[in-house]
């Protein structure tokens, strides 16, 4: 039973990395963008939500809500100001540019919390220690089952957006060939301010969980950056429901992992992200060009 309890914590587990990797995935999928600095953005959002609980006193899941709005803008004002100009400048701009936001926002949150550590779980109420007992090795956190419920909502919901409505088909047209797009009358740059939006405001919902989860500091994001894109490369980049799936798998690696050895946690992990790069691009040729 133990090992069954290693896979259902696992799962729950899986779907924190499937939420935190979303917006990853998203920009990835409508713009051909790999964002260094979403873990950041993850980590930002739970600073957001811990500013307006230390000031109002409310709850994280409502002081989440407040802040999603700020998040949104910010999405939309990050694309326009530094992600669009870097689109226009090569594949490598945009890491380089994503890269630079990373550092900017690390330094920034370090000026203004310090390097202690935070945590939004004493603001989440019971639910971060409540749990039920299925049998006498097999418990059913509340959290988890929430983070799992959240996350199947976010990426079916997305689905459904994506595939029934008229923004979502722009997107879609948009990233299978914005010049075509454009040529149709669908503003690329609009699209993509909207799904950068998207991607932050999935990024901060990650920050929320990882916050109420665990403790959180200026530069966890790289941390958790690591985890999001592992999930996205082990669904497939660019897929919605693969990256859930990804996700799922990671986090039961990792859980499966610890019953071997605790310290083989994580390191499980990296090895099934490394398998499936070897088995997804491991026939692949490496042609060299003469300089």
């Amino acid at each position: 039973m133990t090992i069954v309890n290693a896979v259902l914590q696992g799962i729950f587990l899986g779907a924190f990395y499937a939420v935190l990797a979303c917006g990853l995935s998203i920009m990835f999928g409508v713009m051909r963008i790999i964002n260094l600095a979403h873990g950041d953005l993850a980590v930002l959002g739970a600073y957001a939500t811990f500013v307006i609980v230390e000031q109002t006193g409310a709850s994280a899941l409502i002081a989440f809500v407040v802040s999603l709005p700020l998040m949104i803008v910010l999405g939309y004002v990050l694309q326009l100001t530094v992600l669009e100009r870097s689109l226009k400048a090569g594949i490598l701009t945009p890491l380089l540019a994503t890269f630079g936001l990373s550092i900017v926002v690390q330094n920034l949150l370090q000026l203004a919390f310090s390097p202690d550590v935070r945590s939004l779980g004493g603001s989440a109420g019971t639910i971060t220690t409540a749990s039920w007992q299925v049998t006498s090795g097999l418990s059913v956190s509340a959290l988890g089952l929430l983070v799992l419920l959240v996350a199947v909502l976010l990426f079916g919901g997305l689905q459904l957006f994506l595939s029934r409505t008229r923004v979502g088909w722009m997107m879609r047209a948009t990233a299978e060939d914005a010049d075509a797009a454009e040529l149709v009358g669908i503003d690329s740059r609009a699209v993509y301010a909207r799904a950068t939006a998207l991607a932050v405001a999935t990024a901060a919902l990650g920050g929320l969980f990882l916050g109420i989860r665990s403790v959180f500091d200026p530069v966890s994001g790289p941390t958790q950056l690591i985890f999001a894109f592992e999930a996205v490369v082990i669904g497939g980049m660019g897929s919605l429901r693969g990256t859930l799936l990804g996700g799922i798998a990671l986090g039961v690696a990792q859980t499966v992992g610890a019953q071997i050895h605790p310290q083989f946690a994580v390191m499980a992990g990296h090895l099934l992200f490394l398998a499936v790069l070897i088995v997804r691009f491991g026939g692949a040729r490496l042609r060299l060009r003469p300089v």
